[in-house]
C-alpha cells in the first residue's frame, strides 16, 4: 500500500462528528514528521465522499483556507452536517479530535 493509500484508509476510520490533524495522521502511520505530506496526499485525493479529507484539520483545529472539494466554505458545511461545530472556521479539538489509541 502507498503513503496515499494508507491516508487515505486511515480517513475512512474516523466516525462521523469527529476529526483529526495533519500530525495525528502522521503518527498514525509510523512518522510524526510527515504532517506536510500528509496534507499533500489531501490534495491528490481521488474522491472526496469515499475518504472524507474534510475531516481533518492542522493542530490548532482550523480548517484548509484550500479544501480540495470547494474550499473552505464546503469543508464547513461538511463539518457541520457531520454534527461538528465550527466557530470562525475553527473546530475545538478538546470536544470534537478522534482519538484511536
Amino acid at each position: 500500500m502507498t503513503f496515499d493509500e494508507s491516508v487515505y484508509e486511515y480517513l475512512t476510520e474516523i466516525p462521523k462528528g469527529k476529526v483529526v490533524t495533519y500530525g495525528q495522521i502522521a503518527e498514525h502511520l509510523g512518522n510524526p514528521k510527515l504532517a506536510r505530506a500528509v496534507g499533500n496526499a489531501l490534495h491528490r485525493n481521488p474522491c472526496g465522499d469515499k475518504y472524507p479529507c474534510y475531516k481533518v484539520l492542522n493542530s490548532r483545529g482550523e480548517l484548509s483556507r484550500s479544501y480540495a472539494f470547494g474550499g473552505i466554505e464546503e469543508q464547513k458545511k461538511r463539518l457541520e452536517n457531520d454534527g461538528v461545530e465550527v466557530i470562525n472556521y475553527t473546530v475545538n479539538l478538546k470536544i470534537y479530535r478522534y482519538d484511536n489509541r
